[in-house]
């Protein structure tokens, strides 16, 4: 029981730190169309966080297909799947020369990821507080929803 707990514990920290990493990209696609940022600083910063970005969603993922949580896999699929399309056809990083032409598409994009992850959040927030409260309490009144 015991390992459930810390899967949900270690789950939250990584969709934390997507939530945490989506939201800072898109500060600086909001700083560099109002024209506080350059573009060269603004491309070279969010590009340093894409990579590692889909290497802790690929991660996530896989942890959610290896413990069995089929749902939770599914939901992430597409996202992932997107995200290895991008990477195989190169365009997952930001030109500087080509960022003002795709401004409107980047921030969007990192919205609608922002959504996915906040979602994602509160499913794990619940199956989170759902294993502690399994945890904590003795075999006979645990819940078992899913």
């Amino acid at each position: 029981m015991g390992w459930d707990l810390s899967f949900w514990v270690l789950c939250f920290f990584a969709n934390l730190a997507l939530l945490s990493s989506n939201f800072y990209q898109l500060v600086i696609l909001s700083d560099l169309e109002a024209d506080y940022l350059n573009p060269y600083e603004s491309s070279s910063r969010i590009n340093f966080l894409i990579v590692p970005e889909f290497v802790v969603h690929g991660v996530l993922c896989a942890l959610f297909l290896l413990t069995w949580h089929w749902l939770l896999f599914l939901i992430t699929l597409p996202l992932m799947c997107y995200a290895a399309m991008l990477f195989m056809k190169r365009k997952h990083l930001i030109d500087v020369t080509e960022v003002f032409r795709d401004l409107s598409f980047e921030k969007k994009y990192r919205l609608v990821k922002l959504g996915f992850y906040f979602v994602l959040l509160f499913i794990i927030i619940f199956r989170l507080i759902l294993s502690a409260f399994n945890f904590l309490t003795s075999e006979e009144h645990t819940v078992d929803l899913f």
